[in-house]
């Protein structure tokens, strides 16, 4: 019965996939055909020689600082504001905070950061201001979620300990709570901040600054040679904060 059943949905996909190829009506023998294939290797031969003009590299080495001062200042406007949020959506200020705080994290991570970004765009003007604000709407709405949960999970006797001494429940919360969770909370915006270099290198495409920018006049302009020297850019700038926030939870998370 399971051979039936598992024989059944494989013909259903290979049923599906041929449906799709007739209605999308793509013609694999034309994109397989010699004008094609000449086409697209002299396109990749552009691609394979990239501008390495001192001009050029000055720009991308310019953009590139863009796209790390967005994704940095993004990153940590939303720590901050993501903690606040966080505070309410653990339920320590009663269930009707709870559950605003909670509808407003889930609003601003449900919306992705390109959507964001061409909001902010509208709103704020072309350029890296736009970006910023995109990564830290989205990103407040993840880390206030995260830290939300961190806290739900952090035992509750440090603080309690020192609201019993006489403390306020800020300094209880600063004092009691905060050194255990802090690790965790640095880990969260350390992994954040890899994902949003990545993004802020995206965001370009819709006016956000940065390297994406530069990237998207490139190739709206047929400059391979430049759009494959601002992707080399690109991948050089992600391994080297993967790098760094690999170094930075090593030294600072698990110390």
């Amino acid at each position: 019965m399971n051979r039936l059943i598992n024989l059944a949905l494989l013909l259903g996909i290979v049923v599906a996939v041929v449906a799709s190829f007739a209605y999308l009506s793509i013609d694999l023998g034309a994109l397989a055909g010699s004008d094609n294939l000449k086409q697209m290797g002299a396109y990749a031969q552009r691609f394979l020689s990239p501008d390495l003009s001192e001009p050029h590299l000055q720009a991308i080495a310019h953009g590139a600082l863009e796209t790390i001062a967005m994704s940095a200042l993004g990153t940590l406007l939303a720590a901050v504001f993501g903690l606040i949020l966080a505070l309410p959506a653990a339920g320590r200020f009663g269930w009707p905070l709870k559950s605003l705080s909670r509808l407003l994290l889930n609003a601003l991570r449900a919306v992705p950061e390109l959507v964001w970004a061409a909001l902010m765009v509208l709103a704020a003007g072309l350029g890296p201001n736009a970006g910023t604000l995109a990564l830290a709407l989205h990103t407040t709405g993840v880390l206030g979620r995260l830290f939300a949960e961190a806290l739900e999970n952090t035992p509750p006797q440090p603080a309690q300990a020192l609201r019993l001494q006489g403390s306020s429940t800020l300094w209880a919360f600063c004092y009691g709570t905060l050194p255990n969770l802090l690790p965790q909370l640095l880990a969260y915006v350390l992994y954040r901040w890899e994902n949003n270099i990545r993004m802020a290198s995206v965001l370009g495409f819709v006016g956000a600054g940065g390297l994406g920018q530069m990237l998207y006049v490139s190739l709206s302009l047929f400059q391979e040679a430049r759009a494959s020297s601002i992707i080399l850019a690109m991948l050089v700038l992600v391994f080297a904060v993967d790098s760094l926030s690999s170094w930075s939870r090593q030294r600072w998370v698990k110390a």
